[in-house]
């Protein structure tokens, strides 16, 4: 099959939004300096505060893309064992994003052995979203949230063998 290159589609909305932000502050400065100089030196402390952050983050993506793949997966978390468990379990629990740039990996480790159980043990994790956990022990309480946590990965692998019995 021949392999068709796709068009990229390049959005103009980023470069929209930095002439707005830009003539903004040239109108604030022209307006009131003082504010704008204000403004420019709270945002250059931003941006010197996120830095690390943004590297940090560049790094570990080009680690995980180097060194994560499907082979790597396969070789390292057996068909059949805990940790293959544990590995749907966490990494359901740590993907983020949409979901549907999730699903050509599902697909490649279903492809090379991981089993229909496994796939769903991780979309079912994906309900626990770690960034709002703070917010769901603030409004209910640890204790609550802990014990949904264990019921959520528990239903988890109930719902992983109940498919891979199915299917």
């Amino acid at each position: 099959m021949e392999k068709q290159k796709r068009k990229k589609k390049i959005g103009r909305g980023g470069w929209i939004f930095f002439s707005l932000t830009f003539f903004a502050y040239i109108l604030l400065a022209l307006l009131s300096f003082n504010s704008f100089l204000k403004s420019s030196h709270f945002a250059l402390k931003i941006i010197i505060k996120i830095i690390p952050v943004f590297i940090f983050i560049w790094i570990l993506m080009a680690l995980v893309d180097r060194f994560f793949n499907t082979d790597f997966i396969v070789k390292h978390f057996p068909r059949g064992s805990l940790r293959e468990w544990l590995f749907a379990i966490v990494t359901g629990i740590l993907s983020g994003g949409p979901i549907y740039l999730w699903y050509p990996l599902l697909s490649d480790l279903r492809k090379k052995g991981f089993g229909n159980g496994m796939v769903a043990c991780f979309l079912y994790n994906r309900a626990i979203k770690i960034y709002l956990l703070p917010l769901a022990v603030y409004y209910f309480g640890l204790k609550y949230v802990l014990v949904l946590m264990g019921v959520m990965v528990l239903a988890s692998i109930v719902q992983g063998l109940a498919i891979e019995r199915i299917v």
